[in-house]
């Protein structure tokens, strides 16, 4: 444990003794094991590494909410203080953000959890060890509540609102760490930095204030020069500090963001700034998350730190407004300034002078001088056209950086959803069309058809809901890889709910990267017809019993009512289908 440069402890859990971890890790083989997700993982290490100081494990129900009904354990005396209500554990520290681990109902009963029961965490992507966990209490949250206080209103427009009601489990389990050994990478290694090891290389530079900036974005010409007017104003360093954990769904990657970030950091003056890398996964929580930040920023050495306009917004709620005021951060920050001891610098928006060839802050541009800017989406647009880009705005090294990741429309990769009924037709559209983007080229093509059609036909075969969806995951993975790559990709299966078909939209969206496109085309051919001309018999055996799950037969087939494009083969022809198909590609400037 070190001293933090104004009070308090960093609990940092990895400085141990090499022979305690190996102990830990021995044990580790002999205990039930929980597999973690994603966001889960980042959680971890930045308890382990005292990123999250002064947590110490996963919140107990104390430290998460006074008010959650607790199972199988005996409920504890009730806490003044708890993070969802009041922004506080229940020892009173400040800290905004619930850090939990969730569980199901099957993960409690296969793995008999309760309370002082130790179980092995483990990492998602090689299945290591990382710590084990002592259970303290096992609760349900209110998740509804969770997000109304948390995220300011339970709006699936908001990607942690959608997180909490798709993705988090029905409990969470509480308690203390022990720490075996940090996840570990194979990008960007040297820009990893622990904050034990970020504070004691400010103290070998002789670094007294730095000035921390959070980003989650690429960096242009604006944030170096609203940085280094920070660090001049303070007469600090600074930190570019960039997330590299979880941040908002289509965000540049972080492969592409980091290299951005080497680019500017030879543009500031020589020893102002240095770059880290922080694994933290966002919750786009605005001024609570605005407040979470400093916290962490502090426990990485900072001495001040740079809030934004809507820092950390997630964008517009279901009704089109911002989900948080713009200055609502910078407020809730300045409040509790006293108690954080590090020093909150406004974010300023600076506007670029073409008459003098510099950047001001917006507030002090004279009244009647012509400024510049390039919005967020004018960027995207921009890159994803080729569209020039000004190097007021930007510089060569970095515009260069961000188009090898945004290639032009006619390069990127795509993927056409076909979705219909059993002998619909989508099949068939899908090998026409595999044939007409073989005769243009430019793109490698490949066609993924259902292939589990020939398992549902099997006399007794039953296919359940969930596994289909299980089965369209794959697609989704498999399809999103192969668009990230520029490849044109068909895929055909039967997707009946609308649930499934979201969930692979959502999956190519995510994971294929600023360069997807994802178009859904409905095969609308009527059952009727389906059945009518069905030469195997399925529906017959269907309708007898002996095929379970066929849509349109003893499973709904729930209507697209999203979908890019509709054909019916009983109205068009293959040809036309492909031919529409075609034009909305063509109209997309994909074609």
């Amino acid at each position: 444990m070190a001293n933090l440069p104004h009070g308090g402890v960093l609990k940092d859990l990895l400085a141990r003794d090499k022979g305690e971890h190996d102990l830990l890790k021995d044990e580790s083989f002999t205990l039930a094991d929980i597999t973690l997700s994603e966001r889960q993982l980042c959680d971890l290490e930045l308890i382990m590494n005292g990123g999250f100081s002064p947590l110490e494990g996963f919140m107990n129900q104390a430290d998460y909410n006074r008010s959650v009904f607790l199972i199988m354990l005996p409920i504890p005396r009730r806490a003044r203080s708890s993070v969802v209500d009041t922004l506080r554990l229940a020892d009173g520290t400040l800290f905004p953000i619930p850090v939990t681990l969730d569980v199901s109902q099957e993960d409690i009963d296969h793995l008999s959890l309760s309370k002082n029961k130790r179980i092995s965490l483990r990492d998602p992507r090689d299945d290591q060890a990382l710590a084990v966990l002592t259970i303290d209490d096992i609760y349900k949250p209110d998740r509804v509540k969770e997000a109304v206080q948390v995220l300011g209103a339970d709006d699936p427009a908001h990607p942690s609102v959608t997180y909490l009601r798709t993705r988090v489990k029905e409990f969470y389990v509480g308690g203390r760490i022990s720490a075996i050994q940090p996840p570990v990478y194979f990008d960007h290694v040297p820009l990893r930095y622990t904050p034990a090891e970020l504070r004691a290389h400010f103290q070998r530079l002789s670094w007294k204030n730095i000035v921390a900036f959070q980003t989650r974005n690429p960096m242009h010409r604006a944030h170096r020069e609203l940085t280094i007017r920070a660090a001049r104003k303070h007469q600090a360093n600074i930190l570019i500090h960039p997330v590299v954990g979880i941040t908002k769904p289509g965000d540049v990657d972080h492969y592409t963001r980091v290299r951005v970030y080497k680019e500017i950091m030879a543009k500031y003056p020589h020893g102002m700034a240095h770059l880290a890398l922080l694994p933290l996964a966002m919750r786009m929580a605005g001024p609570r998350e605005a407040l979470w930040h400093a916290i962490i920023r502090k426990n990485f050495g900072a001495t001040h730190f740079i809030v934004g306009r809507d820092h950390a917004g997630p964008g517009k709620n279901s009704h089109g407004k911002d989900f948080y005021g713009p200055y609502d951060a910078q407020e809730l920050v300045s409040k509790y300034h006293e108690e954080l001891q590090i020093t909150m610098v406004p974010f300023q928006q600076m506007a670029y002078l073409p008459s003098t060839d510099e950047y001001m802050p917006a507030d002090e541009v004279p009244s009647g001088v012509t400024t510049l800017d390039i919005s967020g989406t004018e960027l995207r647009r921009r890159l994803k056209t080729g569209a020039h880009i000004p190097d007021w705005f930007s510089y060569d090294a970095v515009v260069k950086t961000l188009r090898e990741s945004y290639p032009p429309r006619e390069k990127q990769g795509f993927v056409i959803f076909l979705t219909g009924l059993y002998n619909s037709g989508k099949d068939t559209v899908a090998r026409a069309l595999q044939t007409v983007f073989n005769e243009q080229g430019g793109r490698s093509v490949s066609l993924l058809l259902d292939d589990s059609i020939r398992q549902e036909i099997e006399p007794g075969r039953t296919l359940s809901r969930e596994e289909r969806l299980v089965h369209l995951q794959r697609i989704a993975f498999v399809a999103a890889e192969l668009a990230r790559a520029g490849a044109a990709v068909i895929a055909a299966p039967i997707a009946p709910h609308e649930a499934g078909r979201q969930a692979v939209r959502d999956a190519v969206t995510r994971q294929a990267g600023p360069g997807s496109n994802f178009f859904l085309v409905h095969v609308a051919t009527p059952i009727e017809y389906c059945e009518k001309t069905d030469r195997r018999g399925v529906y017959a055996r269907a309708r007898n019993g002996f095929v379970r799950g066929l849509a349109g037969v003893d499973e709904d087939f729930e209507v697209p009512k999203d979908s890019n494009l509709t054909v019916d083969l009983t109205q068009h022809s293959i040809p036309q289908a492909v031919h529409g198909i075609v034009l909305l590609l063509e109209t997309s400037g994909l074609l």
